[in-house]
C-alpha cells in the first residue's frame, strides 16, 4: 500500500504543477518597461536614496538657519518689546518739559503739576505690570526686602521694617528692585 500511496502522492504533485503551469501560461507576466507612467505617478515616484553623509549635512544647514532664524527673532523681540512701555514714558517726559518751561507761578501749582505728572508715571508703570512693594511697617521679608540697618523703634513690633530708605518694585511677579529698609530691633 504504501507504494501505491507513493504513487498517488506524485501523481497528485505532478497535477497541482501542471495547474499553475497552466495558470501562468494564461496570464503574460507584465514588466515594468511595459506599463505607461502617468506624470501624476512620475511625481510621487520617491528621488534616488541619499546617503548618509548627505542627509547629515542638509540636516545641519537646516538646523543651522533654524538656529539664525531664530536668534534674528529673539534680538528683535528684545529690541522692541519695549518699544509700548517707552512710547508712554516719552509722554511723561513731555509733561515734564512743559512743567520746567512754564513760568513759576505759585510753589502750590508747581507741586499740584509734579503730582499730577508722578500719577501719571505711576499709571504707565501699572499698566506695565510694575507695581510698589509695600514694605511702610510691614513684616521684614527678605524676598522683598534689603535691610541695610537696624534701629530700636518702640513704636514698631520687632522684625518689622521701621523706615523704607528706597521704595521696592515688582514686576509681573518677579521682584525687579527690593525695598532698601531699617529694620525695628
Amino acid at each position: 500500500m504504501t507504494n501505491q500511496k507513493k504513487t498517488h502522492d506524485e501523481h497528485q504533485d505532478a497535477d497541482k504543477i501542471k495547474q499553475e503551469q497552466d495558470i501562468n501560461q494564461q496570464e503574460p507576466e507584465v514588466k515594468s518597461a511595459d506599463v505607461p507612467v502617468e506624470p501624476e505617478t512620475q511625481k510621487e515616484m520617491p528621488e534616488p536614496e541619499e546617503n548618509a553623509d548627505t542627509k547629515y549635512l542638509r540636516l545641519m544647514a537646516d538646523f543651522q538657519n533654524y538656529k539664525r532664524r531664530s536668534e534674528k527673532e529673539r534680538t528683535e523681540i528684545h529690541a522692541f518689546a519695549n518699544e509700548k512701555l517707552v512710547t508712554s514714558l516719552l509722554e511723561v517726559l513731555d509733561n515734564f518739559e512743559r512743567a520746567l518751561q512754564q513760568d513759576a507761578g505759585s510753589e502750590e501749582q508747581f507741586r499740584n503739576g509734579m503730582t499730577l505728572i508722578i500719577d501719571q508715571f505711576k499709571t504707565v508703570l501699572n499698566k506695565a505690570g510694575v507695581t510698589e512693594i509695600p514694605a511702610s511697617e510691614a513684616e521684614f521679608d527678605p524676598n522683598y526686602h534689603h535691610a541695610i540697618m537696624m534701629e530700636n523703634a518702640e513704636s514698631i513690633k520687632s522684625g518689622h521694617v521701621s523706615m523704607v530708605l528706597q521704595k521696592g518694585y515688582i514686576m509681573n511677579g518677579k521682584v525687579i528692585r527690593p525695598s532698601i529698609v531699617k529694620v525695628a530691633e
